[in-house]
């Protein structure tokens, strides 16, 4: 393993979305509370008590949806070593999403690069322009 000691943290809006395709809509909202109070909680022991909560109340009902979160926990729960603060920002995936969608759409149209140096310094011009759209701040940073 070429970093063994990376930490893995599933993207938590997308287990939620996933999660969420199998609840009905008379219990999206009861079931999303539920969710809220895992995701949200001060700490890790806290998340894993509500975590038991949900899989008590809900997984007969709704099943995969529990065992998801169940079954994805240690890489749905690492960012809780993390500060309250911190763990706002990296508990999704999104900028890195749209960072990559950024980057394919100015490789995309081109197809082969004379060398590795001329893609580098493609993504290198493209990531200098996407830095300067970057201009929301990080609310109570």
């Amino acid at each position: 393993m070429i970093y063994p000691d990376v930490e893995i943290q599933r993207c938590v809006i997308h287990q939620i979305r996933y999660s969420m395709t199998y609840v009905n809509s008379e219990d999206s909202k009861l079931f999303m509370t539920d969710l809220k109070a895992i995701y949200q909680a001060k700490n890790l022991e806290q998340a894993e008590e509500n975590l038991s909560k949900l899989d008590l109340k809900w997984s007969e009902k709704y099943p995969i949806s529990v065992r998801s979160w169940k079954n994805n926990w240690d890489e749905l729960s690492s960012y809780f070593v993390y500060s309250h603060h911190l763990r706002r920002i990296i508990y999704t995936t999104n900028t890195i999403e749209s960072y990559n969608r950024q980057l394919r759409k100015v490789t995309k149209n081109r197809s082969v690069f004379p060398t590795v140096t001329s893609l580098e310094k493609l993504l290198y011009l493209a990531t200098k322009n996407i830095e300067e759209k970057w201009n929301m701040p990080i609310h109570n940073w």
